[in-house]
């Protein structure tokens, strides 16, 4: 199991905490002390620290029944004995051989000041509240870090309806039309594609529609077909062993990311629609919401072709769902990944390099990857702190970018086209094409564009510049 995100080292000296890139250690002084017990030790993270699932679920599925068992008799009504009772029937799929709880207050599984929290649902048998964001099959954590509730605290979805309050109606349907445009182009620009014509216009649909959409299998095989070259369409999710990687030197290739064994992918997929549902119920926050759905489906990664795509999809059908982007508007979230293509792959890469090493696998003679160890826990628990973290900035870049620039061309482009028609009563085509013309260079028609307007003089053309010069440096609204 790969390491979690917050270590625990009891020392001499005074409590301190220790950030070290991704990686958080906490120094405890020696009155903090555990024996050395695994029911200790849970103990210890139960109180003290966020919890990493995948480590949680690892210990549970290696201790010794009788341990928990003993320690629940001795502590019947104690939080920390009932939480960890409630982990190990939750996740083992054991039953301990102890009655219900009768007594002691309703305790929360996740302590919501440490990690972001699902809405509650109560388990009797323990006395505890189940707020987890996920079920056995598939439950990610995250962490309430500083950083993530600052970025939650931003209010990014009111930034982004106070912007289009003050504009027109259909100048706000002309800039959300090019944003959907630049969505899909950017979202196969990351791919290295660039789709044709037909395949644009289904993606610019699919987008259209991602209010509506359904999180079940029907849907994203649909999905996955219209955005896909037909020749790989599915009909199901796959059955083979797929990875994703980069051939070097013409012949070797690299793996980057090996995914899960084909056998375990429909019970992960059947788990991933469940964990979709829950976090979609309304306590997440849906920028968060967002980055579990889309991560956790890609790192699934169901399909041969195509997931990518749908993953960044999944992003907007959440903000859309929950009613985080405008209704009608599509945050380009795509090309803020492009302007910053590193910090995409570094993310990804947060999750597939510490699997490197717990996975077993080898190549086949026909250079295809089996995986020869059981690797479906490595994607069901892990902490997914990094992820929406990572979102969130591309959320509040492409609003702050993609979404002001556009309404501010927009705006300008109608300011310039007013100008010119003042001066010249051109053609909307020709107009268009000068004021757009002027718009990139700066206001001014280039050298090698001015021969496209051989019917304006010198001075039409001057006049002509100021005018849009000046629709340029008017303010946007």
């Amino acid at each position: 199991m790969p390491q979690a995100s917050t270590e625990s080292y009891v020392v001499q000296g005074a409590r301190r905490t220790e950030v070290q890139g991704r990686r958080i250690v906490e120094y405890y002084p020696r009155q903090y002390a555990t024996e050395a017990t695994v029911t200790s030790n849970l103990r210890f993270a139960l109180r003290h620290e966020p919890l990493d699932m995948g480590v949680l679920v690892a210990t549970l599925k290696a201790v010794q029944p009788g341990e928990l068992q003993a320690w629940l008799l001795e502590e019947p009504t104690g939080s920390f004995s009932r939480r960890a009772w409630f982990f190990y029937e939750r996740f083992t799929g054991k039953t301990l051989d102890v009655e219900d709880a009768r007594s002691g207050n309703y305790v929360e599984a996740l302590d919501p000041e440490k990690h972001i929290v699902s809405s509650r649902r109560n388990s009797p048998r323990h006395r505890v509240i189940d707020n987890l964001l996920g079920g056995p099959g598939l439950c990610v954590t995250l962490r309430r870090t500083t950083r993530l509730v600052q970025q939650m605290g931003l209010h990014i979805d009111a930034q982004a309806r106070e912007l289009i309050a003050g504009y027109d109606p259909a100048m706000l349907t002309r800039a959300v039309n090019y944003l959907y445009t630049k969505e899909t182009r950017s979202s196969f620009e990351i791919e290295g594609e660039k789709p044709s014509s037909n395949r644009a216009e289904r993606f610019i649909a699919a987008l259209r529609a991602a209010l509506g959409f359904v999180p079940n299998k029907d849907s994203l095989i649909k999905l996955q077909g219209e955005i896909v070259d037909p020749r790989y369409a599915a009909d199901d999710w796959r059955h083979f062993q797929n990875f994703v990687g980069e051939t070097v030197g013409g012949y070797r290739e690299e793996v980057h990311f090996i995914c899960p064994r084909p056998e375990d992918v429909p019970g992960l997929m059947d788990a991933w629609m469940s964990l979709t549902s829950r976090v979609m119920e309304g306590e997440v926050d849906p920028v968060v919401a967002a980055a579990i759905v889309a991560f956790v489906f890609v790192f699934i990664h169901p399909f041969e072709d195509g997931n990518g795509r749908i993953h960044r999809f999944l992003m907007h059908h959440v903000l859309a769902k929950r009613g985080y982007s405008p209704d009608g508007v599509i945050f380009p979230i795509s090309a803020a990944i492009l302007r910053d293509r590193r910090s995409y792959d570094e993310v990804l890469e947060s999750f597939s390099k510490p699997l490197a090493d717990h996975i077993q696998w080898r190549w086949t003679p026909q250079q295809e990857i089996v995986v020869t160890s059981d690797t479906a826990d490595l994607y069901r628990y892990f902490d997914a702190t990094a992820f929406a973290e990572y979102l969130y900035e591309r959320v509040a870049d492409t609003v702050r970018s993609d979404l002001k620039e556009e309404l501010g061309f927009v705006a300008t482009f109608d300011r310039a086209m007013e100008n010119v028609r003042e001066i010249i009563d051109m053609p909307d085509r020709r107009a268009s094409l000068f004021v757009r013309l002027c718009m990139q260079n700066g206001g001014k028609i280039s050298a090698t564009k001015r021969s496209q307007f051989s019917e304006l003089s010198d001075a039409d053309l001057a006049r002509l510049e100021h005018a849009v010069l000046q629709a340029m440096e008017s303010p946007p609204h």
